[in-house]
């Protein structure tokens, strides 16, 4: 294949990814002009429009997406083959890396991680995506997102994931406003503070809903920042991850956990990465880093898939 043919091909992947002309020419390092060109040779090529302008975004059509799995997986074979992986150095490396967390996530891992980054005297520029459940998947497997923490279970056969973290639930409350002991009516006549479940967290949910808890809800808010200051001045009560509970009431030494009547177990929280084929040097060296960074060492390498 000649090389313009490749760069083409290029092009079509990372605008692919993109969803913007614009943007694909800042990654590419060329002018909007020349992918708007590169665009309709590739139309062209494969005699179909392959994206269509919605609004500012670039949409794939079912031809762009049926061609984009073979053309990224063949473009990282090519460059795997003429990149040493080991050649890679993190100190110094200033490249854009994509972190995809719930709010959850940036509270509890986001410092561990950004410790580890240190560590290593590395400085890119990592750019913090807030995860919605319905679109990680996509979002990982077109490139949009380099690395994602989260609960969601997810197709594999596309992407690489390894479980990191267990999650068992507890309740969260005000020390002014205890709840009775650990029991089956420890939440009679208690009204709770519930969190949109759009980045994945849907144990709570479903545990009001199956307990009969759910007409108790007082307010729903979308930002899990957002509870430890409201239950701190109420007596709502929260169900929150064991080791979000723990880390707001290192911030509120007025709040207090208690156990849940019922077990309260989801699944862990898992990292997920393209498949080891399709990743660059960088992306393998961030995934290695944020392993070890927020890894609770209760998984072996054996869940690893």
């Amino acid at each position: 294949m000649a090389p313009a043919d490749l760069n083409q091909l290029r092009t079509f992947v990372v605008l692919y990814e993109m969803r913007s002309l614009t943007g694909t020419a800042a990654r590419l390092h060329v002018t909007q002009p020349t992918v708007s060109y590169t665009l309709a040779r590739l139309r062209k090529r494969f005699g179909d429009d392959l994206f269509r302008r919605e609004g500012h975004t670039m949409v794939p059509t079912p031809r762009a997406t049926q061609l984009f799995g073979p053309l990224h997986e063949a473009l990282a074979r090519i460059d795997a083959t003429v990149t040493d992986s080991a050649e890679f150095e993190p100190e110094g490396f200033t490249g854009e890396l994509v972190l995809g967390l719930t709010s959850i996530g940036e509270q509890t891992f986001l410092p561990p991680i950004m410790a580890a980054l240190r560590g290593q005297n590395a400085a890119p520029h990592l750019v913090v995506k807030r995860l919605d459940a319905e679109a990680t998947e996509e979002e990982l497997a077109r490139g949009a997102i380099d690395v994602a923490l989260t609960v969601s279970v997810m197709d594999t056969s596309r992407l690489w994931r390894t479980p990191v973290r267990g999650v068992e639930y507890v309740a969260l409350t005000s020390r002014a406003h205890p709840l009775a002991p650990t029991g089956p009516d420890m939440f009679e006549g208690r009204r709770f503070i519930r969190v949109s479940a759009r980045g994945g967290h849907v144990f709570p949910q479903q545990a009001l809903v199956e307990h009969g808890l759910l007409p108790q809800v007082a307010l729903t808010v979308e930002e899990h920042a957002t509870v430890p200051a409201v239950l701190a001045s109420t007596d709502l009560v929260a169900l929150l991850p064991r080791h979000v509970a723990d880390v707001f009431c290192g911030w509120f030494p007025e709040l207090l956990t208690a156990d849940l009547p019922w077990p309260g177990t989801s699944s862990p929280v898992a990292l997920y990465t393209r498949r080891e084929m399709t990743l660059s040097p960088a992306q393998r060296w961030f995934r290695r880093l944020v392993l070890r960074a927020v890894s609770s060492g209760e998984f072996t390498d054996d869940a690893q898939r």
